[in-house]
């Protein structure tokens, strides 16, 4: 990479490394995995960056690199880790320490989803894109995107009716 683009790439990293590091995060559900995760798709990046013409589209690029090298690592894992518990940790009072509780209990349901049904309330629910940039962000169909959402949703319900407290999801 020749000086000029790479001044151009380090200053994208810079502005945009901590939103890529927190989708990645909520992806993985765990520090180290989203910093590798991101690694790996800014260095995809690095790789392109001579192709990537359109600044506007580099963000988007990286995005979908971190989606499919997270169902890329998913594939590759022989099994998948659940966290499971035997009691259900006691409900705070209403505050902080009630929305701890509620993020404690979203991370672990999250990361008892599958790599798809997580990327697609992400990318629904935090990155609040459509459903037709949801179809273009992982190479599927909007109609496979409306039903991967619902079904989402629904294991979510079961595994997790704790959260149903949070209506906003629908």
């Amino acid at each position: 990479m020749d000086p000029e683009h790479e001044a151009v790439f380090r200053s994208f990293v810079v502005e945009r490394s901590a939103a890529l590091f927190r989708t990645a995060y909520l992806l993985t559900g765990d520090r180290h995995s989203a910093e590798d995760l991101v690694q790996s798709a800014l260095a995809k990046t690095a790789a392109s960056w001579r192709r990537l013409r359109d600044p506007a589209a580099v963000e988007g690029y990286v995005r979908r690199a971190i989606y499919h090298e997270q169902v890329s690592w998913w594939r590759r894992r022989s099994r998948t880790a659940e966290i499971s518990t035997e009691h259900l940790p006691d409900q705070g009072d209403e505050g902080h320490a009630e929305a701890a509780d509620l993020r404690l209990a979203m991370r672990a349901a999250l990361l008892r989803l599958t790599p798809r049904q997580r990327a697609v309330l992400v990318l629904r629910y935090f990155e609040d894109l459509s459903e037709t940039e949801i179809a273009a962000v992982l190479g599927i169909r909007v109609g496979s995107v409306r039903s991967q959402i619902y079904r989402s949703l629904e294991r979510l319900k079961r595994i997790a009716p704790e959260l149903d407290a949070m209506k906003e999801l629908r």
